[in-house]
């Protein structure tokens, strides 16, 4: 599983990201987690809004900081 974070290094999308892997860390999934801060590359995604997120190149939220149980829901 591929999970990607966009987002500039703002405080959300930081948030964003330790918030996941957190979350995959703490239900021992198979993911790579990363953060690209290219906001052209986020637009080319389909992502205006950041912080956003796609798991295996499918967008499952922009524009705010998702919760744990969030994250969690999308990881089964």
């Amino acid at each position: 599983m591929e999970i990607v974070v966009y987002g500039s290094g703002c405080k959300n999308c930081d948030t964003t990201e330790q918030r996941i892997r957190e979350v995959v860390e703490e239900l021992g999934v198979d993911a790579s987690v990363t953060h690209d801060h290219d906001i052209n590359s986020a637009a080319e995604k389909g992502i205006m809004l950041t912080p956003g997120v796609t798991i295996d190149g499918e967008i499952v939220s922009e524009g705010s900081v998702p919760t744990r149980d969030e994250i969690k829901k999308w990881l089964k």
